[in-house]
């Protein structure tokens, strides 16, 4: 679980990677989790003189997922908590590959050498070709 802030600044990273990914034709789009949850009357304190039961929210980090022409996940990308780094996880790949914050392209040179995902222009993009 993640603060707003830092939900903010990865999503912000996020961002620029999936500018890149879309300049090149490749579709990617940002998913945002927040749990929201009850406690149960029974066992959870209340305010005196309020019968409500108790909420709790978590965010958690957001993620940035590449689909292929088919709608299949292909990549998922990131960011470290700690280093602030993209991580990259591949469809079928080794393991997570991590690249520095200051050099989005090369997340993005290794979701296009995957193969996997065929970059075609925007307009055939915008058509549902790709």
């Amino acid at each position: 679980m993640i603060d707003e802030a830092s939900a903010n600044r990865h999503d912000r990273a996020l961002a620029v990677v999936q500018r890149l990914l879309v300049e090149r034709g490749i579709r990617a789009h940002r998913h945002h989790t927040i749990s929201l949850g009850f406690a149960d009357r029974t066992d959870a304190p209340t305010w005196p003189g309020l019968s409500a039961p108790r909420s709790w929210t978590e965010r958690h980090p957001p993620e940035l997922v590449v689909i292929d022409s088919q709608g299949r996940r292909v990549a998922t990308v990131t960011i470290g908590p700690r280093s602030g780094c993209y991580l990259v996880s591949v469809r079928d790949g080794p393991h997570l590959q991590a690249f520095r914050q200051e050099q989005p392209q090369n997340a993005v040179h290794l979701i296009i050498a995957t193969r996997r995902v065929p970059a075609c222009p925007l307009p055939a993009m915008e058509e549902g070709v790709c």
